[in-house]
């Protein structure tokens, strides 16, 4: 599966319009809505897409995250724009597969959101190159149906205490997701390359998944990647305050203790933070749209 991506992985122009340079061009340069040609949105994976990190108590599920972010700014312009997630936390690559694949075809989607085998990464002896292989074949499927295929590398983890070790492993997969999204016209979403996410204000406390600031970036790059003009804007970075070294690792003790210790409970016991869960928009419904000025979320070191 090693080969370098032969095209820059965006729609036909004709279907969006030109790609957009970045986010900030777009928040600056056309603050309105975005206009697009996508009704029916479906994401499926893991706790990456369901939004865990992202708590919002007043949506189905107690998680935002980027794709109902996404989904709500793509709502603003369609009047009959439906949305659905089925990603479950904590799901391997083929569990993704057989429980959400077929229920997400099944909704006729004309865009698909996928990003699925990331926590397979996490797992010692994990094998980038077959897992890709499977991926190929379930990207076949979706594009088969003349959907648009949303597709997301893993970002850099190299400044990232807990998953550096995996960096080289998380690498070789990015490329073969992004052979695999350029065999099929899909849109790549490159967060190996959004260098912002290296502030840890855009990770939760736990810090394996994204903050609310994390999921408002990537609900950006996600949009810009489709090519599409659009209102939403990434949340404001502060400073961070200077630690020295016996409060660093203080804090790295307490969260040991707090999300680390019982991490490696579940992988010992064999369970899941996903047991038990379903998924938080298994049908159609209308996003909710915040209204001005709720979109943002705010750097909590800097409120």
């Amino acid at each position: 599966m090693h080969e370098s991506p032969s095209h820059q992985t965006t729609p036909p122009e004709s279907a969006v319009g030109p790609a957009v340079e970045s986010a900030a061009d777009t928040a600056s340069e056309d603050a309105s809505p975005a206009i697009h040609p996508w009704h029916r949105m479906v994401s499926i994976g893991d706790s990456f897409t369901e939004g865990v990190g992202d708590p919002d108590d007043s949506v189905p599920g107690g998680f935002r995250g980027w794709a109902d972010r996404m989904a709500e700014e793509l709502a603003r312009t369609t009047e009959d724009f439906a949305y659905a997630n089925l990603a479950v936390r904590g799901r391997l690559f083929q569990p993704i597969v057989d429980e959400q694949l077929e229920p997400a075809l099944a909704l006729h989607p004309d865009l698909v959101t996928i990003s699925a085998g990331g926590n397979d990464m996490l797992r010692p002896g994990a094998d980038p190159d077959d897992i890709a292989a499977r991926l190929d074949t379930v990207i076949t499927q979706i594009a088969e149906t003349g959907a648009t295929v949303v597709m997301f590398d893993g970002p850099d983890i190299g400044n990232t205490p807990v998953l550096r070790s995996i960096r080289g492993r998380v690498a070789i997969w990015n490329e073969n997701v992004r052979v695999v999204a350029a065999r099929h016209d899909g849109v790549m979403v490159d967060l190996w390359g959004l260098h912002q996410l290296g502030d840890p204000a855009m990770w939760a406390p736990d810090r394996l998944h994204f903050s609310p600031l994390g999921h408002q970036l990537i609900a950006c790059e996600a949009l810009d990647s489709l090519g599409i003009a659009h209102g939403l804007v990434p949340g404001e970075l502060t400073p961070r305050p200077t630690r020295t070294w016996r409060q660093a690792r203080g804090e790295d003790l307490v969260w040991a203790r707090k999300y680390f210790v019982p991490w490696v409970g579940r992988r010992i016991r064999r369970r899941s933070s996903g047991d038990n869960i379903t998924a938080k928009r298994p049908e159609f419904g209308r996003p909710t749209i915040p209204g001005a000025g709720e979109d943002v979320p705010v750097d909590p070191q800097g409120a």
